[in-house]
């Protein structure tokens, strides 16, 4: 609810930022041992919840279970992974800093286990308690018993692969103008780039969008020292936490954002374009981004971060709700889907954005077209930005905006645990006329109708294991059996206790056993881990996935982060009434 200004707490606390620095990945899946992988004291949910797993050795027997075959030679060395499969092709160079990972499919179906005495499974409720580690849920309020918003809530969860975790989620209420955000970030190469757009983002975005006066007003309070107006209201998981060192930082990058709003306006009212905004706030950001690891920082520590958020990445995928307009903002490959209900009751999927890479045809041609011809073979090899990453679009990764000259410059004055990397100081192969990546989204405009149920937003970790008909179909199934749960009203009507156990047997029926789930987006992330070839949700084989230590969960999948975002529909029909 408070500015990112030093000294003041931000709503939503949690543990301090967890270090970046990725382990190497092992050469092959260990087989029974008994030693136990050393965890870290800052843990995510699902280490924390085996803990007394570990001290019970039953953690030997899970990791026993999932990696013992009776072909030890195949199971125990590395596993072969199509480098489609991979967000970075394994350049001799670095491929240390990044881990390969194999589908969940792969690793279910490829793979047959021994039976043993000591075969141990995850029990439902342990199973339960991972997947709901990092859920978080909002409803708007009511006002006089109504809902006026076109948005009744949402439902939001994350499951880690790469530990720590390198998605990111945030969700806020515009306080000093209307509407929702919600957005969804991807990190790749750690987690400092994705951390910080998450945190500030928004702040740019809810800037853009704020008329002369109230920037006005606000740079004023600054000045004078009184306290400033809250311009949004964060809705934030206990882990989704704030960096405290930077906010003085942060802050001062986004007060001369406004300034400059302030200068470049002339005191006439005009309608501020949502779409306009957004593309301004990307851009801006990731421009501070860029700045800050240039201009570095008199404290160690501050300095070390920028360089390291500039030189990691994130993609982005940010919904704006305004009452009917639904403005969705893309940067990289994770998707927005819309949820919609036919008449019949059937559920189809909407897409709101594209995939920024090469699978799509249009960014591959605008790589080329902004290159010159002799690049045309180069700027996009095997399916990747210059042979090396799969996202055409993010935030940070300076290594593809920044000129050789400047990344040698930056690197060679800043700190030595960046002069060590040996990341950092490679070039990657035909690097000629940078920059070859831009954080500039591409936005969609939907305008909601009726029958828009809901928005699902999820980072790419959901799109590789689910086709988009099959989330929209899960979560709209999910959703309907939820409003079976609700308690019956009879309208003040008498009912015989036979009719009232009539109405209960038949919405009984009508529901499915798997409807344990209090969350959208974990019921989502169940079916995403644990579906069997029937599109059923296989106990055995979540609670395999689920078991895998994090050194190796991150070759099955990648980090999963959904937000389920469910629409009003009597407000939206309301607002075309009025029309």
């Amino acid at each position: 609810m408070d500015w990112p200004v030093p000294g003041r707490a931000s709503a939503g606390v949690g543990a301090p930022a967890a270090s970046t620095v990725a382990l190497p990945l092992p050469r092959g899946i260990p087989v029974r041992s008994s030693s136990l992988p050393l965890f870290s004291d800052a843990m995510p949910a699902p280490t924390q919840l085996f803990f007394p797993l570990i001290r019970n050795c039953e953690l030997s027997r899970i990791y026993g279970t999932a990696c013992y075959c009776h072909h030890k030679h195949l199971c125990c060395s590395p596993p072969y992974i199509p480098q489609s499969r991979l967000r970075y092709t394994p350049h001799p160079t670095y491929a240390t800093f990044y881990r390969p990972k194999e589908s969940w499919w792969q690793y279910t179906q490829g793979r047959r286990y021994a039976s043993t005495p000591q075969k141990f499974y995850l029990t439902p409720p342990q199973v339960n308690s991972i997947l709901k580690a990092n859920e978080y849920s909002f409803k708007v309020p009511e006002f006089d018993g109504k809902n006026v918003s076109s948005v009744l809530g949402f439902d939001s969860n994350q499951l880690p692969a790469n530990a720590p975790i390198e998605d990111r989620r945030s969700a806020a209420t515009c306080l000093q103008t209307r509407g929702m955000l919600l957005g969804v970030f991807d990190g790749h190469a750690g987690c400092a780039c994705s951390q910080a757009v998450s945190e500030r983002l928004f702040y740019y975005i809810a800037v853009s969008l704020l008329p002369h006066e109230t920037l006005l007003e606000i740079e004023n309070a600054v000045e004078s020292g009184r306290a400033l107006l809250p311009i949004l209201q964060w809705h934030k998981h206990p882990n989704d936490y704030f960096s405290k060192e930077a906010s003085k930082l942060y802050f001062n990058s986004l007060r001369t954002y406004w300034q400059e709003l302030i200068d470049l306006n002339t005191g006439e009212s005009t309608e501020i374009d949502v779409k306009e905004a957004l593309i301004n706030a990307f851009k801006r950001l990731d421009n501070d981004i860029s700045l800050e690891a240039q201009v570095g920082d008199p404290n160690s520590f501050l300095n070390y971060l920028v360089l390291r958020v500039a030189f990691s990445g994130a993609t982005a995928c940010v919904a704006h709700v305004d009452g009917v307009d639904l403005h969705v903002a893309n940067t990289g490959d994770s998707r927005a889907m819309l949820g919609v209900q036919e008449e019949d009751g059937s559920w189809s999927a909407v897409t709101l954005s594209n995939d920024h890479n090469a699978q799509n045809e249009r960014e591959v041609e605008r790589l080329k077209l902004e290159h010159p011809k002799n690049e045309a073979k180069s700027v996009v090899k095997q399916d990747r930005l210059l042979g090396l990453l799969m996202p055409f679009r993010a935030f940070g990764d300076v290594k593809f905006k920044w000129s050789i000259d400047l990344q040698k410059r930056v690197i060679e004055s800043g700190p030595d645990q960046l002069n060590d990397n040996e990341y950092t100081k490679f070039i990657p192969p035909n690097y000629y006329t940078p920059p070859y990546l831009t954080a500039e989204p591409e936005v969609t405009y939907h305008r909601l109708r009726p029958q828009d149920k809901f928005l699902v937003l999820a980072t790419d970790g959901l799109w590789e294991t689910m086709h988009r008909q099959d989330v929209v179909r899960i979560v709209g199934e999910y959703l309907t059996g939820m409003h079976h749960q609700e308690p019956i009203a009879v309208g003040g009507y008498k009912v015989t206790l036979g009719q009232m156990h009539g109405l209960l047997t038949e919405r009984r029926a009508k529901m499915s056993s798997v409807f344990e789930d209090q969350n959208a987006a974990t019921h989502l992330i169940r079916h995403a881990v644990g579906n069997n070839e029937f599109g059923a949700v296989d106990h055995e084989r979540l609670s395999k996935m689920l078991s895998l230590p994090e050194e190796l969960a991150r070759m099955y999948r990648d980090d999963i982060t959904i937000i389920v975002v469910q629409f009003n529909s009597h407000v939206v029909g309301a607002y075309q009434k009025q029309e």
